[in-house]
């Protein structure tokens, strides 16, 4: 099960989302509106994330890899409500 960080916390209440670790297979988090309106399941579970390499590596090298993150996935990181928006915005 995924242990959600205090920085992944902290972009959820900044996005006015609730998250959990994601009962669904291979998801890192599960997505809520504030009425517990389940939206999406985000985050693969078999890949690191940004507050995951900063811990592990350091910030310099959780700062590449943010940047090698959102220039691979350009595209769907911008459409807002997403999986890929709050992908972005909650793990990166």
């Amino acid at each position: 099960m995924y242990k959600i960080l205090p920085y992944t916390a902290a972009q959820a209440r900044r996005l006015n989302v609730k998250i959990r670790p994601s009962s669904r297979q291979g998801k890192k988090l599960d997505v809520y509106d504030r009425q517990g309106n389940y939206i999406t399941s985000v985050g693969a579970r078999g890949y690191l994330d940004y507050p995951t390499y900063k811990k592990l590596f350091g910030k310099k090298v959780a700062d590449q890899r943010r940047k090698l993150y959102k220039a691979r996935h350009e595209k769907d990181r911008k459409v807002k409500g997403s999986p890929g928006y709050f992908a972005d915005k909650l793990l990166w």
